[in-house]
């Protein structure tokens, strides 16, 4: 079975850390969190109280709780839901979390099931995870990887002002640091 600390740790390697970027749609963002996605999540109050504190942005990274809440949002909102712990083969564990991460968890899902030639829902169930787990690695690995390319060729169409992330994307998508 997939370990979620490896995978956790080439997720946090490609979202980095504090941004505020005008063109991402996701808006205030650390470490991958989205604010505009996800304003509801507890790690924003204190990101706002450490703000207030010298050496912003930098101390966010000191402060052990908000780790903890970095690591455990991953977990609960991205590795879960994908079933990673499912998942026998690592990288095609770390490839279908870290799109989930990216583009979000029913198209990461939709991909996979796309290429294992499951059921297409964007949710993985019982039946994906089979397929997934039987699929040659990688096999797999190759046609996630165009697919995703695809869908990043698609967005700079549809949103040109995206287009600065694209080779940081399709870095990613080669399972490199962009």
């Amino acid at each position: 079975m997939a370990d979620f600390n490896q995978a956790f740790l080439l997720v946090i390697a490609n979202e980095g850390g504090y941004v505020n970027d005008p063109d991402d749609p996701g808006g205030e963002t650390y470490k991958g969190v989205a604010r505009k996605i996800f304003s509801k999540w507890d790690g924003w109050i204190k990101i706002d109280l450490l703000k207030r504190q010298s050496g912003f942005p930098g101390n966010l990274d000191k402060d052990v709780e908000l780790q903890q809440d970095i690591e455990d949002f991953y977990r609960v909102n991205f590795w879960n839901k994908v079933k990673g712990d499912d998942i026998t083969n690592q990288k095609v564990a770390e490839s279908i979390f870290d799109f989930g991460v990216n583009a979000g968890v029913g198209t990461s899902a939709s991909l996979a099931q796309l290429v294992v030639e499951a059921e297409t829902d964007g949710v993985i169930g019982q039946e994906s995870i089979s397929k997934i787990n039987a699929f040659n690695s990688d096999h797999f690995l190759a046609a996630f990887t165009v697919a995703k390319i695809a869908r990043y060729v698609n967005i700079v169409k549809k949103r040109p002002t995206s287009r600065k992330y694209f080779y940081g994307w399709v870095l990613r998508s080669l399972g490199e640091n962009a």
